[in-house]
C-alpha cells in the first residue's frame, strides 16, 4: 500500500508540473514562500453546519476514524496527505481543545460508504474541515483501507455538552424510530406499552413489517431499543383471529367482530416497510440488523404472513403488575452511579463486599447493553468513557471487557484484572440505557425561567369532574431532594437549587396551589411517587411561594478520603491557653464553657480530612460572597454555615460527641494531573473545589477533631457527613457520609474499617454496625 501511495503522489508532481506558474500561486499559502503543489481548494462551506463524530474499534472517546455527514451520508478522509494540523481542526470540531496526534491505514477498521475527503491540507487555525484545501467532496482515488483517524488531547471545549460518548452508528436513512402499536384499546392507556405491533417510521406515517421468519432474537432487539430487558411469548394466534376476523368483516359487513377486531381493522394499514429482519440478538438497534426491505410495486410483500406483534417483560421499576416481579431479579453486584436520569450512570461492580469500578479500554455498546439487561433496562443506548458520570474513589476491578452481548452478568464476560499501571478513575466507564417510555414528563412543568432549566413548578391535576388544569406545589420545606426528583422528571438532569420563593418568575395565570407537603427520598422517578399530603395544607398559599427549580446538565460530587482519617488519627491533650480562637469559633465541646481558663487541657480526636470533588461540575457554596462570614481569628472568610459534621456515636447511635467543623473555607490544595487550581480562600479569593481536586484539612489546624474530654472508654463509630444539610446540588449524595469503628481505652485510640456509606455491600455494612446511623447531626 505504501508504494502505491508513492506512486501516487509521483503521478500529483508530474501532473501539477505542467500546471502554469498561475495556478501554483492560486493554490499555495500566501505566508509560506514554498512553491510545492497544492490541490484546489475545497467546495464552497455549506450552510448546514458539517457534522463530524468519531467511530470504529478499539478505540476510547477522544480517538477514533473521522466521519463526515455531506450530502445526506456519512463518509470517510483519506489520510493522504494528512497532518497534524488537521487532526487539530477536527478535533476542536468535536469539542476537544486539540489533537495529540493522527492515524493512517484504518487503523481504527475500515469505514463504509463514500471516501468525502482526500488530500485535504489544513494550516490548523480553520473552524471546520470544510475550509481547508482538498481535492473536493467526493473526488478521491483512495480505498477504506487508507481511512484516517485522530487522536484528539483528553480535554473538552467549555460549552460542549456531547463527549465520551461510544454509541451504534446505524445508517439513519434505513429506521429513524421504532414502536409498538398496542391492538387493544385499553393497553394504550397504560404505560409503559410492552406489547403490540411492531411499526417503524417511514415516511409521513407508520409501516409494519412481515413476520415471515420472525425471530425471538429479533423481538430481543425490539425489546431492548425500548428499555425492556427480556422478551416474553407473544400469543400470535390470538392476533392471527383478529386478522381473521377483519378480513370477514370487509367481505361480508353482517359478520359481528370484536372490539379488539374493530380496533385492529380499523388501523390495521397493511403497509409492509420491511420484508424480513435477521438479527443476532445482540444488536443495539433494529437498524444494525440486516434487513430486507419490502419492493414497492410487489403484489403481496407479505404472502401467508401478518404484522410482526411483540410482546416485553419491563424491569421491575416500570411494572405495573407486583406479581410478576418475582420473574425478574435485579443484580445485587452491579449499579450503577452519578447519573441524572434513570437507567444512567457510572458503572460499579461489587467483589469481596466492596464496591468498585470498571476501566474504559475497550469499552463498547455490547458490554454496556449486558449493565443495562441485568438491572432491568433495556440495550444501551451509549457507552461512556473517560468517566462522564463522574469518578469512582475504590478500587478498579475490571479492564478490557469483552462482553458479546449476550451474557447475563458483566461478571460472565472475559475481562482483565487491573494493576496500578493500567487505569485510573479518570478512566471509569460509563452507560446510558435505553428506557421504557412512561410519559412522566407530560405530567409536570416549569414556567416563567430565563432558561428551559429553571422556573416554577406546575403540575397536571384532575379533578373530580375529570377535567384537567394546571396547579402550582406550595413551597413550604421544598428543597434540594424535591428538586432532584423534579428535573429528572423532566429531563433536565440535576437539580442546582430547589426554590421556596419564586416570586420573579410570575408570567402564569396559574394560582391555584394543588400539591402540598412533598418530601421525597431524591431517587424517584416522578414527584407523585414522592409523599405528600392528600388533602393540600399550605400556609403561604400566594403564587409567589410556589416551589420553583433550577436543574442543570452537571453537578458536583463530594467523597471524602476515608484511608487517610484512618491513617492519620491519634489524640491530643492541648492546654487550654492555647485554645481561645477554637473556643470563640464553637469548636470545642459545651463543657469547655465550664473548664478553668487559662488553666487545664482539653482531649481532642484529630485526623486529616480530604475532600475530593469527582462530579462534572465544581462544589461552590451557595451563598454569594457578600453575605460570607469574616473570621478574624483564623484571618479568613467562611462561605457555608455547615459544610461537614464530624460525630462520635455509641452502639446505640446516640451522639456522645461532636465537632464543630461548621464553617469551611473551601479551596483547591491540590489536584489530579492535567487539572488546574481554581478557588484559592487568600484576599478574599473565589471559594469551592474543582472538579479533580481536593480540598485538605490537616490533623494539625484548628477545629480539624472532635472533643472527646468527656467521653468513657469504649467502642464507637466516628462518622463525618460531608454538606449534611444537602445546601449544595451533588449528583449523589448517597456517598457523603464516612463511618470508621473506634476503639477507645482511654488513653489511646484506633479506627479501622474507614468507609464511605456506598462503599460496602448491604451485607457488610449491616456486619459493620447494627443501626443505620445518623446522617442529620441530631440526637433522637
Amino acid at each position: 500500500m505504501e508504494q502505491s501511495r508513492r506512486r501516487r503522489q509521483l503521478a500529483y508532481s508530474l501532473l501539477f508540473g505542467l500546471w502554469l506558474p498561475s495556478c501554483l500561486t492560486q493554490t499555495t499559502p500566501s505566508n509560506t514562500g514554498m512553491t510545492t503543489p497544492k490541490p484546489s481548494a475545497s467546495p464552497q462551506p455549506q450552510i448546514e453546519r458539517l457534522r463530524v463524530r468519531l467511530a470504529g474499534f478499539p478505540r476510547k472517546h477522544n480517538e477514533g476514524r473521522i466521519e463526515l455527514f455531506h450530502k445526506g451520508e456519512w463518509g470517510t478522509i483519506c489520510d493522504d496527505d494528512f497532518s497534524i494540523s488537521n487532526a487539530n481542526v477536527l478535533c476542536r470540531q468535536l469539542g476537544f481543545v486539540s489533537a495529540t496526534g493522527w492515524t493512517h491505514s484504518a487503523k481504527y477498521g475500515k469505514g463504509q460508504g463514500k471516501i468525502w475527503l482526500d488530500n485535504v491540507l489544513c494550516n490548523g487555525g480553520e473552524k471546520s474541515i470544510e475550509f481547508c484545501k482538498s481535492r473536493g467532496w467526493g473526488n478521491s482515488d483512495c480505498t477504506h483501507d487508507e481511512d484516517a483517524g485522530v487522536v484528539c488531547k483528553d480535554e473538552r471545549i467549555p460549552g460542549f455538552v456531547d463527549s465520551n460518548v461510544i454509541d451504534a452508528h446505524v445508517d439513519e436513512n434505513k429506521i429513524e424510530e421504532v414502536r409498538l402499536r398496542p391492538v387493544i384499546a385499553m393497553a394504550k392507556k397504560r404505560l409503559p406499552i410492552t406489547e403490540g405491533v411492531v411499526e417503524v417510521r417511514y415516511k409521513d406515517g407508520w409501516a409494519q413489517i412481515c413476520d415471515l421468519g420472525w425471530t425471538t432474537k429479533n423481538t430481543h432487539v425490539v425489546c431492548g431499543m425500548l428499555g425492556f430487558p427480556h422478551e416474553r411469548k407473544v400469543n400470535r394466534n390470538f392476533y392471527k383471529r383478529l386478522k381473521k376476523r377483519a378480513a370477514e368483516k370487509v367481505s361480508k359487513p353482517k359478520v359481528k367482530v370484536s372490539a379488539g377486531g374493530r380496533l385492529y381493522l380499523e388501523r390495521q394499514k397493511s403497509n409492509f416497510h420491511i420484508h424480513s429482519v435477521a438479527c443476532t440478538g445482540t444488536e443495539v438497534h433494529l437498524a444494525a440488523c440486516p434487513l430486507e426491505f419490502s419492493k414497492p410495486n410487489a403484489t403481496s410483500s407479505c404472502g401467508g404472513g401478518m404484522a410482526a406483534v411483540v410482546s416485553c417483560m419491563p424491569g421491575p421499576l416500570f411494572i405495573h403488575n407486583s406479581g410478576l416481579k418475582k420473574k425478574f431479579q435485579i443484580s445485587s453486584n452491579v449499579r450503577l452511579k452519578g447519573g441524572a436520569r434513570v437507567g444512567e450512570g457510572r458503572v460499579e461492580v461489587l467483589k469481596n463486599n466492596e464496591w468498585g469500578t470498571v476501566c474504559d479500554d475497550r469499552w463498547n455498546l455490547q458490554s454496556a447493553s449486558v449493565v443495562c439487561r441485568e438491572l432491568g433496562f433495556g440495550s444501551a443506548k451509549e457507552a461512556l468513557t473517560g468517566a462522564r458520570m463522574g469518578q469512582g474513589m475504590g478500587p478498579i476491578y475490571m479492564n478490557e471487557v469483552k462482553c458479546l452481548g449476550q451474557e447475563k452478568s458483566i461478571w460472565n464476560c472475559p475481562f482483565r484484572n487491573i494493576t496500578s499501571e493500567d487505569c485510573k478513575h479518570m478512566e471509569d466507564a460509563a452507560v446510558r440505557c435505553n428506557v421504557p417510555y412512561m410519559g412522566l414528563e407530560n405530567s409536570i412543568r416549569i414556567t416563567g425561567g430565563r432558561t428551559r432549566y429553571e422556573g416554577r413548578m406546575e403540575v397536571l391535576r384532575s379533578d373530580s369532574n375529570g377535567t384537567q388544569s394546571w396547579g402550582l406545589i406550595c413551597g413550604e420545606n421544598w428543597g434540594t431532594n424535591e428538586a432532584m426528583v423534579a428535573c429528572r422528571q423532566l429531563g433536565l438532569g440535576y437539580a442546582n437549587q430547589g426554590l421556596q420563593e419564586t416570586w420573579y418568575w410570575d408570567n402564569s395565570n396559574v394560582t391555584e396551589m394543588v400539591m402540598s407537603g412533598v418530601k421525597c427520598v431524591g431517587n424517584e422517578m416522578a414527584l407523585t411517587q414522592c409523599q405528600h399530603h392528600k388533602t393540600v395544607s399550605c400556609q403561604r398559599a400566594a403564587p409567589k411561594f410556589a416551589a420553583g427549580v433550577i436543574c442543570s446538565e452537571t453537578a458536583s460530587d463530594l467523597v471524602l478520603n476515608a484511608p487517610l482519617v484512618q491513617q492519620s488519627v491519634y489524640i491530643e491533650d492541648r492546654p487550654l491557653h492555647m485554645l481561645y480562637c477554637a473556643a470563640e469559633e464553637n469548636c470545642l465541646s459545651k463543657s469547655a464553657a465550664k473548664a478553668n481558663w487559662p488553666y487545664g487541657h482539653r482531649r481532642l480526636l484529630r485526623f486529616s480530612s480530604e475532600i475530593h470533588n469527582i462530579g462534572r461540575a465544581d462544589f461552590k457554596p451557595k451563598a454569594g460572597r457578600h453575605s460570607w462570614v469574616w473570621h478574624a481569628c483564623h484571618g479568613h472568610y467562611h462561605s457555608m454555615d455547615i459544610f461537614t459534621n464530624y460525630d462520635l456515636l455509641n452502639a446505640n447511635g446516640s451522639k456522645v460527641a461532636e465537632g464543630h467543623k461548621a464553617s469551611f473555607c473551601l479551596e483547591d490544595t491540590d489536584c489530579q494531573e492535567g487539572v488546574s487550581k481554581r478557588y484559592e480562600c487568600a484576599n478574599f479569593g473565589d471559594q469551592g473545589i474543582t472538579v479533580g481536586c481536593w480540598d485538605t484539612y490537616r490533623h494539625d489546624i484548628d477545629c480539624q477533631w472532635i472533643d472527646i474530654t468527656d467521653v468513657k472508654p469504649g467502642n464507637y463509630i466516628l462518622q463525618v457527613v460531608l454538606n449534611p444539610n444537602h445546601e449544595v446540588a451533588e449528583s449523589d449524595f448517597t456517598n457523603n457520609a464516612m463511618k470508621c469503628n473506634c476503639k477507645y481505652d482511654g488513653h489511646r485510640i484506633w479506627l479501622h474499617n474507614c468507609h464511605t456509606g456506598d462503599a460496602f455491600s448491604e451485607e457488610a455494612e449491616r456486619r459493620f454496625e447494627k443501626y443505620p446511623g445518623q446522617m442529620d447531626n441530631q440526637i433522637s
